[in-house]
């Protein structure tokens, strides 16, 4: 998936993401973090069952996820809340400083919103 990525999208590495990984709380597969210097990809290897370890709903880990960065959280679950929009708070599990939320679109695109601890 990274090399699919890379070489058809011209997406590039994430290099800033390379160490901030958090591999002992139930999920240590390969995962390659690209961009297009705007939007970042997350594609990890998949791990079928890390929502039932975590007692989640979303899998981010089924097919990797877009993922979208906030400066305001709180908004964000509200939003989706008055929008009838379930997820699945994952808080701060996989990436050091990072507070995460994941959903799902319409067609079953899994949706990463993090915050970033100042």
């Amino acid at each position: 998936m990274d090399a699919f990525y890379r070489t058809v999208l011209d997406l590039e590495p994430e290099p800033s993401l390379s160490s901030a990984r958090v591999t002992a709380q139930g999920y240590a597969g390969n995962v390659a973090f690209v961009t297009d210097g705007n939007i970042q990809m997350h594609l990890a290897e998949q791990d079928l069952a890390v929502g039932f370890r975590t007692g989640n709903a979303v899998n981010p880990l089924h097919r990797g996820h877009i993922a979208f960065r906030t400066d305001d959280m709180a908004a964000v679950k509200q939003r989706l809340e008055e929008k009838g929009v379930p997820y699945s708070d994952y808080g701060n599990w996989a990436m050091n400083g990072w507070y995460q939320i994941f959903f799902y679109d319409p067609d079953g695109n899994c949706i990463e919103i993090h915050q970033v601890a100042e």
